[in-house]
C-alpha cells in the first residue's frame, strides 16, 4: 500500500499541473500582456508557478511600503494605483486591467527584492494570477521571449508615466479630461484603425472622485469638464460608468491643444 502511495503522488500532481495548465489556456488574457510571450507548450512551465486570486471590490493587493515579494498578472478586472500623501490624500498614479502586470517598479537596489512604491486597490471584482518574485525571475532566463516582454512592459510604463507628466503639467482641466477619454478609448482597442469619425461608447469602472484623484483636480472639476464637453457636443452621459465618444476626432483635437 506504501509503494502505490509513493506512485500516486507524482501522478497527482501532474494532472494537477496539467489542470492549471489547461485554466491559462482558457484564460480571457492568455494573448495580452505577459502570458502573450509564451506558447502554449511553455505556458504549462509558468502555469506550475502560479496562484489564482479573486478579489472582491475595494481589495488591497499590494501596499505601498512593503516587501515587494510577488508579481501580480491581471487577468479580468480593473485595479487602481496609487499613492498616499502626508496630509491623508491620495494620487491615483494609474488604473490597469487584464494583461498588465504589477510589481515592477519597486524601491531598494536592483540585487534585492525592494519595497512596493505604489498601492494598488481593485475597482469591482478582480481576478489576477500571482507568482513570487523567487519563482517567476527564474523563467526569466529559461525564456529569453518573457525577459523581453517585461522589458517592453517597462518601457511602456516609462512612456505612460512621461505622458501622465504632460497631462498634469500643461493640459487644462478639459484637455485632461478629453485625453484620459481618448486613451481609455485605445486601451480598449476600440482605435484598431485610427480615431474614427462615428460614435463610440466607453465603460469606465472608476468613480468621478477616480478620476479627479488622477487629473489632479477636484471632483466639482471633473463634473464642470464632462458638462462642457456634453455642451459642446462631443460626449453624451447615459450613465455614470458609461460615456459616448460622439466626434473623437474633434475630441482628439481638442485634448491635443495643450495650452
Amino acid at each position: 500500500m506504501a509503494d502505490l502511495h509513493l506512485h500516486e503522488r507524482p501522478l497527482f500532481k501532474d494532472l494537477a499541473h496539467q489542470a492549471s495548465a489547461a485554466k491559462c489556456m482558457d484564460c480571457g488574457a492568455r494573448h495580452v500582456g505577459l502570458c502573450d510571450a509564451l506558447c502554449d507548450f511553455d505556458m504549462q512551465t509558468l502555469a506550475g508557478a502560479v496562484q489564482r486570486l479573486t478579489l472582491p471590490p475595494g481589495k488591497i493587493l499590494v501596499e505601498e511600503g512593503t516587501p515587494a515579494l510577488h508579481f501580480y498578472n491581471i487577468t479580468a478586472g480593473t485595479v487602481r494605483l496609487f499613492k498616499a500623501l502626508p496630509d491623508g490624500r491620495r494620487q491615483i498614479t494609474g488604473f490597469m486591467g487584464a494583461g498588465h502586470l504589477l510589481g515592477l517598479k519597486v524601491s531598494g537596489p536592483a540585487a534585492e527584492p525592494g519595497h512596493y512604491v505604489f498601492s494598488a486597490e481593485a475597482i469591482g471584482e478582480v481576478h489576477i494570477c500571482r507568482f513570487t518574485r523567487a519563482s517567476l525571475l527564474p523563467k526569466l532566463t529559461q525564456f529569453p521571449a518573457l525577459e523581453r516582454k517585461l522589458l517592453d512592459v517597462a518601457t511602456h510604463e516609462l512612456m505612460a508615466a512621461h505622458e501622465q507628466m504632460l497631462l498634469l503639467g500643461r493640459k487644462t482641466a478639459i484637455e485632461r479630461v478629453a485625453s484620459f477619454l481618448l486613451a481609455w478609448a485605445d486601451r480598449m482597442a476600440l482605435f484598431p484603425d485610427g480615431i474614427p469619425e462615428g460614435k463610440l461608447t466607453l465603460d469606465l469602472p472608476m468613480n468621478r472622485m477616480d478620476l479627479a484623484d488622477y487629473l489632479g483636480v477636484t471632483i466639482e472639476t471633473i463634473s464642470r469638464a464632462l458638462g462642457q464637453l456634453k455642451k459642446r457636443g462631443l460626449i453624451e452621459l447615459p450613465h455614470i460608468h458609461e460615456v459616448v465618444l460622439l466626434a473623437p476626432r474633434k475630441l482628439a483635437a481638442l485634448a491635443e491643444a495643450v495650452s
